[in-house]
């Protein structure tokens, strides 16, 4: 009996109106099912390619940010060959092995309240800092350090802004800034990316001769001098302030201090 009335249902499905509200549902349904599973497979295949590019662009970046990036460029080779990347304890300014550098990710510690800290003064505005950050060396051919490239983040107008900041050997002077994420407003705070705003920041100092962090984005020179000062960005007052809040709050001694004090020192 079953059988005959299951049967009656699909013959009375199949003979229906193709605009009759079973069928729509129907196919509607069976369309989003078939969506979903492709979508879903074309997710999880194209993952370590999504993970591939996400490296790559970060050591593209990186290079730009050391002034090594040529286009056409294997970045791979060319990162490889010029980088040292080391996990470094921020506490200490040390670094540690401790983790696995070659997978020790610095978001995902960052929110891991086993390797982060809750912030109590957040200037960044970035409620958990990682103890833990990947830094990078650039050595010469003698096998000195010739710069170190740090990871950075925190909050402008509209989003938090990753990126990286190069500092010659001497732990103070700075040879760039780059940011590779961010959401700010096109043409104004944007302007974060634009070369000229980012030229000023080559040759800028970080701390004074007695070690207090000068490093300033502001409209106007510091009385410190313009050796600390960087031009804030027309029109993006509040992104200028985050940059200035982030990049002192990085530079400071919650953030990189202790590790170029070492840098300084002539002890990494």
């Amino acid at each position: 009996m079953s059988e005959q009335t299951k049967k009656g249902a699909i013959q009375r499905f199949l003979e229906a109106s193709p605009d009759s509200t079973g069928k729509t549902l129907f196919v509607a349904v069976a369309l989003c099912l078939c969506a979903s599973m492709i979508v879903s497979a074309a997710a999880v295949a194209l993952r370590p390619t999504q993970e591939a590019n996400k490296l790559k662009d970060k050591q593209i970046n990186i290079l730009q940010v050391a002034g090594l990036y040529q286009p056409g460029v294997n970045v791979t080779e060319a990162f490889g060959a010029s980088f040292e990347p080391h996990v470094l304890e921020l506490a200490t300014g040390r670094f540690t092995e401790d983790f696995d550098v070659a997978t020790f990710d610095d978001r995902a510690a960052a929110d891991d309240p086993a390797t982060s800290i809750a912030l109590e003064e957040d200037p960044a505005s970035i409620g958990r800092q990682s103890k833990y950050m990947t830094v990078y060396l650039l050595k010469d051919d003698a096998g000195e350090i010739d710069k170190v490239i740090l990871p950075l983040h925190g909050y402008g107008l509209w989003s938090t802004l990753y990126g990286f900041i190069a500092v010659e050997e001497n732990g103070n002077d700075i040879f760039g800034l780059q940011f590779y994420s961010h959401a700010e407003t096109p043409g104004l705070g944007a302007e974060v990316d634009n070369p000229r705003w980012k030229a000023l920041w080559k040759g800028k100092q970080l701390t004074d001769e007695s070690g207090e962090l000068q490093i300033t984005v502001a409209k106007t020179a510091p009385a410190a001098g313009k050796e600390f000062h960087v031009d804030a960005l027309s029109g993006a007052t509040l992104t200028s302030a985050g940059v200035d809040n982030l990049v002192r709050f990085w530079m400071g001694e919650t953030g990189y201090a202790p590790f170029l004090a070492n840098l300084k020192a002539g002890d990494i």
